[in-house]
C-alpha cells in the first residue's frame, strides 16, 4: 500500500495571516510592560503649580494671550496636512496610512482647540479637555510609525490601544488625582516611536523621519519644563510653553514631508495625461499637436 502524505490539522497552528512577526510581538510585550507599569507602578501627584504658567499677559482681550495663539501653530500643520492628504491620489497611499494619517492632522486640529480653551482659563476642567484632544494626534502618530516599520494591522492596532489607553488614563487622572498613566501614555508612546525609528522602513511604508520627530517632540518636553526660565531668559517677550506649541507642532513636518512626494507625484502624472489619450482621431491628433510644439 502506498501511504499518503499527513496534512497536519489545522488546530495545531494558527493561519498565517493571524501570526504575528517577530516585531509585531515586540510591539505586543512593550504595550504589555507599558500596561504593567500604567496599572502597577507608584502614585504619580500632579504639580501644585500646574497652572502658574510664567506668561500671564493679557492682549487684544485675550487672557494668557501667547499661550493661546500659539495654538495656531496646530492649525496650521493640521489643515494643511488635510489639505496635503486630499490631494494624495488613492493609488498612491494606502487606506490604512490614509486613515492613520487623516487622524493624526485632524488631531492637531482638536489639540488646538482644547489647548487654547484650556490656556484661556488655566484649570483642571480645561486642562481635561486639552489632554483628550492630545490623544488623536498621539494615536495617528503611533499608527503611522508601527505602520511604516512594522505592519498595517500592527499601525492600526497601535492608533487603537492609544485611542483607548489615552482617555482612560485621563479619566484616572481626574478623578485620583495620579498622573502617572497619562506620563506613560505621552513617555511610553515616545519611547515606542523612538525604538521604531530604529527599524528598517517598510518596502510600501511611508517614508516618516521618526527620529525627527522624537527630537522634536523631546525639545517640546524640555520648553514646557523650562517655561519660567525661557521667560526670564528672553526678558519677558515669550515663555518656554508658547514656544513648547510652536515646536510640538513642527513635529508634524516629517508626517508632511512624506507626503510630499506623492502630492508630486499627482501633479506630474495630471500634467502628462492630456499627452496619453486612447487610440483614434482624436489621439493621434493630440500627438501631432505635442510633436508639432516640441514636446
Amino acid at each position: 500500500m502506498s501511504s499518503s502524505p499527513v496534512i497536519p490539522p489545522r488546530s495545531r497552528g494558527l493561519p498565517r495571516p493571524l501570526r504575528l512577526s517577530y516585531a509585531e510581538t515586540g510591539l505586543l510585550v512593550g504595550a504589555a510592560a507599558l500596561l504593567a507599569l500604567a496599572l502597577f507602578g507608584p502614585s504619580l501627584p500632579a504639580s501644585e503649580h500646574q497652572h502658574g504658567f510664567a506668561d500671564q499677559r493679557t492682549l487684544w482681550g485675550i487672557p494668557c494671550a501667547l499661550d493661546v495663539l500659539s495654538n495656531l501653530a496646530f492649525v496650521l500643520a493640521g489643515a494643511w496636512g488635510l489639505s496635503a492628504l486630499r490631494s494624495v491620489a488613492p493609488s498612491a497611499l494606502d487606506a490604512t496610512s490614509r486613515a492613520l494619517a487623516a487622524l493624526f492632522f485632524g488631531g492637531l486640529l482638536c489639540t488646538a482647540a482644547g489647548s487654547a480653551l484650556y490656556h484661556w482659563q488655566p484649570q483642571d476642567a480645561g486642562l481635561l479637555w486639552d489632554r483628550l484632544g492630545m490623544v488623536l494626534p498621539f494615536a495617528g502618530l503611533l499608527g503611522l510609525a508601527a505602520a511604516s516599520r512594522v505592519s498595517a494591522r500592527a499601525g492600526v492596532a497601535a492608533a487603537g490601544t492609544v485611542l483607548l489607553a489615552g482617555p482612560l488614563a485621563v479619566w484616572v487622572w481626574a478623578h485620583t488625582g495620579n498622573l502617572l498613566p497619562w506620563a506613560v501614555v505621552q513617555l511610553g508612546g515616545l519611547l515606542v516611536v523612538l525604538v521604531l525609528a530604529c527599524l528598517p522602513r517598510r518596502v510600501d511604508g511611508l517614508a516618516l523621519h521618526l527620529g525627527v520627530v522624537v527630537v522634536l517632540y523631546a525639545l517640546a518636553k524640555l520648553l514646557e519644563a523650562a517655561d519660567h526660565s525661557v521667560f526670564e531668559a528672553t526678558g519677558g517677550w515669550v515663555s518656554g510653553h508658547s514656544l513648547k506649541h510652536v515646536l510640538a507642532a513642527a513635529a508634524a513636518w516629517p508626517v508632511l514631508s512624506a507626503l510630499w512626494p506623492l502630492v508630486a507625484l499627482r501633479h506630474s502624472d495630471a500634467a502628462v495625461m492630456p499627452l496619453v489619450m486612447p487610440s483614434g482621431q482624436n489621439g493621434a491628433h493630440a500627438v501631432g499637436v505635442a510633436r508639432r510644439s516640441g514636446a
